[in-house]
């Protein structure tokens, strides 16, 4: 079982910066990617950015440039500093994980998610 917890949320100001955490723990296979979702009131689930075991990191469009992701393999923790933050920006954010875990008769892949963090951007 692998485990994820996610930190950092609160209230910010428009404009304002925040940084979350990302920490995943138990059995943990490399290479995995672990990525950045946000589901703001009423709307989907949008992914924001991946990163790689190995640090290759991708943005949506609507964040490159503000938001930066980076991790640490050996505290297997991910962070993603938010600047410029907006008011639609408000969401609830997750992460998540993903690799491929060998087995008996193959390979399964596995996905696992944090239960998210509360982030929200006043006017």
């Amino acid at each position: 079982q692998v485990q994820l917890e996610e930190s950092g949320g609160g209230l910010v100001q428009s404009g304002g910066s925040l940084r979350l955490s990302c920490a995943a723990s138990g059995r943990i296979v490399s290479p995995n990617v672990i990525g950045w979702y946000r589901q703001a009131p009423g709307k989907q689930r949008e992914l924001v950015a991946t990163i790689s075991s190995r640090g290759d990191a991708n943005y949506a469009d609507s964040v490159w440039g503000r938001f930066a992701v980076s991790r640490d393999n050996a505290k297997n923790t991910v962070y993603r500093q938010m600047n410029s933050l907006k008011v639609e920006e408000t969401a609830v954010y997750s992460c998540n994980i993903k690799f491929t875990k060998r087995i008996i008769k193959g390979a399964k892949d596995m996905e696992y998610w944090g239960e998210g963090t509360l982030v929200t951007v006043s006017a």
